[in-house]
């Protein structure tokens, strides 16, 4: 099975920083493409970032400038650097990852992280 771990949500002042991480792991064949989402209490889950195996990125408007995704295939891990943090940027963070799967057959399968909670106090 594959599972998805998150961390390094928190606590922080606004204007602050953090950079989360997410490590998947289990009968991984390749990791495709990956991103960051984040759901605020009472509202919709929203992109934030995402990046290709081709490294190509795309960034929700009210982040572009301020957060960073990157990713380091030998771990399959996806990181999401976050800078210049809002009170609005408030929300639990989710990690998602395409993932192909070559046995029992090829197939393509979304996998969700648990979510960390990021918290920016005014």
């Amino acid at each position: 099975q594959v599972q998805l771990v998150e961390s390094g949500g928190g606590l922080v002042q606004a204007g602050g920083s953090l950079r989360l991480s997410c490590l998947a792991s289990g009968s991984i064949f390749k990791v495709n493409t990956m991103g960051w989402y984040r759901q605020a209490p009472g509202k919709q889950r929203d992109m934030v970032a995402t990046i290709t195996d081709g490294d190509n990125t795309n960034y929700a408007d009210s982040v572009k400038g301020r957060f960073t995704i990157s990713r380091d295939n030998a771990k399959n891990t996806v990181y999401l650097q976050m800078n210049s943090l809002k009170p609005e940027d408030t929300a639990v963070y989710y990690c998602n990852v395409d993932i192909e799967l070559r046995f029992p057959s090829i197939r393509l399968r979304d996998y969700w992280g648990q979510g960390t909670q990021v918290t920016v106090s005014s």
